[in-house]
C-alpha cells in the first residue's frame, strides 16, 4: 500500500502566481505557448495577384473624384458633357460642389474651385 503525503512547502497560495522555469518540468495536460508571434492572416491568390498588377502599372488608378478635378484645373470651364464623355457620371459634379472641389457657374457649366474667374 503506498502512502501519499504532501508537504507543506508544495501549497501554494491561489493569489501567487507561478511560472515553470526553465529547468523545471512542467506537467500539462496541454502545451502552453509561452510566446507566439502573431499569425497573419492568409491572403488568397487573386488578391496577390491583383497588388502585383497594380504595383507594376505604377501605383493604383485615380478615382473618378480625382479624374473629374484634374480634367476641371486643365481648362477654365467644363461642360457636364464633358464630364460624362470622360466616364464621370453626373452626381459626381454635385458632390464635388458641395465638398467644394467645383463651383457651378451656371446651368451644366463648371470650373475648379481653386481657379479665379477670368
Amino acid at each position: 500500500m503506498a502512502v501519499v503525503t504532501t508537504a507543506s512547502s508544495d501549497v501554494r497560495n491561489p493569489k501567487e502566481k507561478w511560472l515553470a522555469g526553465t529547468d523545471e518540468t512542467q506537467n500539462y495536460e496541454l502545451p502552453i505557448a509561452v510566446e507566439s508571434s502573431p499569425q497573419l492572416p492568409k491572403r488568397r491568390k487573386r488578391d496577390r495577384d491583383r497588388e502585383e498588377r497594380i504595383r507594376l502599372a505604377g501605383g493604383s488608378k485615380p478615382s473618378l473624384r480625382e479624374k473629374a478635378y484634374a480634367f476641371a484645373r486643365e481648362r477654365a470651364t467644363v461642360r457636364t458633357y464633358d464630364f460624362t464623355a470622360i466616364g464621370i457620371p453626373r452626381h459626381y459634379l454635385a458632390w464635388m460642389c458641395e465638398e467644394g472641389l467645383l463651383v457651378k457657374v451656371g446651368y451644366g457649366v463648371y470650373r475648379a474651385a481653386d481657379r479665379e474667374a477670368a
